[in-house]
């Protein structure tokens, strides 16, 4: 039930390479086109690489900014990470929370708890791991150079896709405004909520759901000392939530808070006015309302939904993460869902079998799961931000459940594995 986050971005600059046509250098494996360099296109290139496929990463940014963004490893996502060899520079940096304590917004009275740390692990046998988003994507993208396999298509727009019997051909332009093609057996768009190549496979638009996500970072030093706790900080009330956990190792804590927004703007990683959000939360308890005053700045995404792709995958070309299925970030699965697609369109791809009958098997597995977690998302908005009648329900029922039971009720997605190996 902790709060997930949206899409951030990396930090530093990654190499470039010469413009022209490219088909892929041939290897025993697939030739495969990712699009999209962020965390679900990361995962896909390391999975796709470790079972001996050639990968090329298209990625549009030349330079990538750090919007101070925290997600959530559960351990359905973080096993395979771990699994792909990057559990010990994980570590590192992750935090491992020992719960999610969750208070009422108004009053800081407290509702219930939900075991996370050792009880994850001994229940789910992987770690339920908070971090960085800069952090999660460094460690992808170090692995992703060190392997031959992989190279990295930088500053380029895909333009266009088209399809034959034995190949797919990606037509990309660069900022300068030079052309070039690559070709490759199958295409995966890991390119975001705001996919350009989903509508080839599915053109319902994004829906406006009238909130937005308010997200900063604190040093430390800055943070009031009852904020201090190894542990997820959950705070209900009416129409708003606010989630809290420490990143960097603890020393930054990561802040969302989600609030009522009509204007559904699509400059995500907007600057917000820190006096709008106080306003929102001007009845926030004492404590709350301090911690929400002490960011300088935040950033302001406005939340959208969208049903997943019907199909995922068609031909030779593969949605994945938000691209396929946006998941609103009541679940904490934004990350992990990606994580594993990335997984399973892996698994999928049997030598021997043709591309479009393999991409076929990935969208039926993935069909069932997406649309349930989508709908557990949706469901968590409602209770999260519920009015005084179902939100004295809710608390009664997280009270008497314990905070092992809060964890068992979702064994179904923390204890799922993929189909076979990462």
């Amino acid at each position: 039930m902790p709060l997930g986050h949206l899409p951030g971005h990396l930090p530093g600059h990654l190499p470039g390479h010469l413009p022209g046509t490219r088909p892929i250098p041939d290897r025993p494996g697939l030739r495969i086109a990712i699009v999209g360099a962020g965390i679900g296109g990361l995962t896909a290139a390391l999975c796709l690489s470790a079972r001996g496929h050639d990968v090329t990463l298209v990625e549009r940014r030349t330079a990538f900014s750090e919007v101070g963004a925290g997600l959530q490893l559960s351990p359905n996502a973080s096993r395979i990470l771990t699994d792909l060899g990057l559990g010990l520079p994980l570590r590192r940096v992750a935090g491992e929370p020992a719960r999610v304590r969750i208070r009422a917004l108004t009053t800081a009275r407290g509702i219930g708890e939900i075991a996370l740390g050792e009880a994850m692990r001994e229940r789910f046998g992987a770690p339920y791991w908070v971090v960085h988003r800069a952090d999660l994507q460094t460690i992808l993208l170090d692995a992703a150079r060190g392997r031959p396999g992989i190279r990295l298509l930088v500053g380029r727009s895909v333009t266009g896709v088209q399809e034959s019997a034995s190949r797919a051909t990606l037509t990309l332009n660069s900022d300068g405004g030079r052309s070039e093609t690559l070709e490759a057996d199958l295409v995966v768009a890991a390119d975001g909520v705001r996919s350009a190549l989903r509508a080839g496979l599915d053109r319902r638009p994004l829906r406006p759901r009238g909130e937005a996500a308010w997200r900063a970072t604190l040093p430390r030093e800055a943070v009031p000392a009852e904020f201090l706790a190894d542990e997820t900080g959950l705070w209900l009330g009416p129409g708003r939530h606010v989630v809290h956990y420490p990143i960097n190792g603890g020393r930054r804590l990561n802040l969302v808070a989600v609030v009522p927004d009509k204007s559904g703007s699509e400059d995500w990683g907007a600057r917000g006015e820190s006096a709008r959000l106080r306003a929102a939360f001007a009845d926030a308890a004492p404590p709350l309302a301090g911690l929400l005053a002490r960011p300088e700045s935040w950033l302001v995404w406005s939340l959208v939904d969208r049903p997943a792709a019907r199909p995922m995958a068609r031909g030779r070309i593969a949605l994945l993460g938000d691209a396929a299925h946006p998941v609103l970030p009541f679940l904490a699965q934004g990350a992990a869902l990606a994580i594993e697609d990335a997984a399973v369109l892996a698994a999928c791809l049997v030598p021997g079998q043709p591309v479009p009958a393999a991409l076929a098997r990935y969208a039926k597995a993935r069909a069932e799961r997406v649309a349930t977690i989508q709908a557990h998302a949706r469901r968590n908005g409602r209770v999260y931000h519920a009015g005084p009648l179902i939100a004295a329900a809710r608390d009664a029922v997280m009270g008497r459940l314990g905070p092992v039971q809060m964890t068992e009720r979702y064994a179904w997605l923390y204890g799922w594995r993929p189909l076979g190996p990462a």
